[in-house]
């Protein structure tokens, strides 16, 4: 395998406390990435009949929310869907933390419309001049299209906010490094807001983990450039990296994983656990056989 105004309520999503038996002699914190967080919610609950004397604590929150945690010393396992940035690591040296990324998965970024729009198909450039600061295009008119009850087929962006590694994965994919999102993005907590915001606006457009799609938005087929054959998201482009927007899904740990934390993270890189972020939409780490492919 190969890879690379804020509108929704403050609340972190915390799945958390629930997810282990308060019986529990032991106890992971487990928090970060909101793409992560409902395949880590799934392996947390299916861990209880591999070991039910170690319990996992997942919480949400964004990427950045999960490495601060690590950074600080509060998380055993922080969940991540874009890589560590250089003075994120130095400053996790400099508090005594040495992180160690763990690949457990990768995902397609899908690009949602809403149903209604007659557009399929969009190339890496136009996307970055809908999404991009001082972008071109501002209508959905410019590329050809009426949208049917879009006012004036002005373009509503639909982003994340800056703590996403969804954000951040997205900006390094489309935009480039130096440039930002334009102004007036419409920036939502977590991905399902993106696509529930979608699917109710006709003249809108957004990105998040394709585990998040549903069959009331249209994913776009997207073009790496002019002239080369759009890619649809789905696991097996993102596991192939035919995808342009595929990434891989990180867990980051304090050093080497030891006890308790390393059986934990053996089990998810197993076939049972890659079984399960499969069942959930994402693509595992190698080719394994489950019961019910993606189901």
């Amino acid at each position: 395998m190969k890879h690379g105004l804020c509108l929704s309520t403050a609340m972190i999503v915390a799945i958390g406390a629930v997810s282990y038996s308060a019986t529990a002699r032991d106890l992971i914190q487990n928090k970060g990435s909101d793409t992560l967080v409902n395949v880590a919610q799934a392996w947390a609950e299916a861990y209880r009949e591999v070991d039910s004397e170690v319990g996992i604590a997942v919480t949400g929150g964004g990427s950045g929310t999960g490495i601060a945690a690590l950074i600080n010393g509060t998380v055993d396992i922080a969940n991540a869907s874009r890589s560590m940035k250089p003075k994120e690591i130095d400053l996790a040296k400099s508090k005594g933390q040495d992180p160690v990324a763990h690949v457990v998965g990768y995902d397609a970024l899908g690009v949602f419309l809403h149903p209604d729009n007659p557009i399929d198909t969009l190339r890496i450039s136009q996307l970055a001049e809908i999404f991009g600061e001082d972008g071109e295009t501002e209508q959905w008119s410019q590329l050809g299209a009426n949208v049917p009850g879009c006012k004036g087929q002005e373009i509503v962006v639909v982003s994340r906010q800056n703590n996403s590694g969804t954000y951040a994965y997205f900006r390094s994919a489309v935009l480039g490094e130096r440039r930002d999102f334009r102004l007036g993005t419409l920036d939502m907590h977590g991905s399902k807001d993106v696509v529930d915001l979608v699917e109710k606006t006709p003249c809108a457009i957004g990105y998040s983990g394709l585990a998040y799609a549903t069959e009331h938005v249209k994913l776009l087929c997207v073009a790496t450039s002019d002239g080369e054959t759009c890619v649809n998201p789905t696991v097996d482009s993102a596991a192939d990296g035919s995808y342009p927007i595929a990434r891989p899904l990180f867990m980051y740990t304090n050093g080497e994983p030891k006890g308790n934390v390393k059986t934990y993270l053996d089990w998810i890189l197993s076939d049972a656990g890659q079984c399960i972020i499969y069942a959930k939409g994402y693509a595992p780490m190698r080719d394994v056989v489950c019961e019910s492919p993606g189901n």
